[in-house]
């Protein structure tokens, strides 16, 4: 058996398209992904000392849902400008090399700043979202803490 499939793999033209036909799925998804605006994006902040549970989606429209432990979640619209600025950089992010798994933390009290779109996650420290870090820390610290100036509540 080993020796026949091994045959069939050696005068098998048809065995290299089988897996370029899997491949190419793969590049129509890598195509189609940095094509995209990178949005909806969801930006969760989780553990920490303080054990924060935080959580920012937002939509291609520019409407933040933002949940925070014990409180309300809220709805907001983001600044033009800052939603430009996380837009511009999520499109300068290769997320169909991300995996779709959520980030583990590394040690205790690790709080974990990710950012998800396109089915892929990654830590904010990831050199792959490295175009993120600056917009996304603004958003954190400026606009869903509680909603202000960059983030009219709806």
């Amino acid at each position: 058996m080993l020796t026949g499939c091994g045959s069939e793999s050696g005068t098998g033209s048809p065995s290299t398209p089988s897996p370029s036909a899997p491949t190419l799925p793969t590049a129509s998804v890598t195509q189609s992904t940095p094509v995209g605006t990178g949005l909806p994006l969801t930006v969760s902040r989780t553990g920490g000392f303080a054990g924060f549970d935080d959580q920012v989606q937002i939509g291609t429209d520019g409407v933040a849902t933002v949940s925070k432990r014990g409180k309300e979640t809220i709805r907001c619209k983001l600044d033009p400008t800052l939603l430009a600025t996380i837009t511009t950089a999520a499109q300068q992010v290769d997320w169909a090399s991300m995996v779709a798994t959520k980030p583990a933390t590394k040690h205790p009290d690790d709080m974990i700043v990710a950012v998800s779109a396109n089915g892929r996650t990654a830590r904010i420290e990831d050199p792959k979202v490295q175009p993120l870090a600056a917009p996304v820390t603004k958003l954190l610290t400026e606009a869903a803490i509680p909603p202000g100036k960059l983030c009219k509540q709806l």
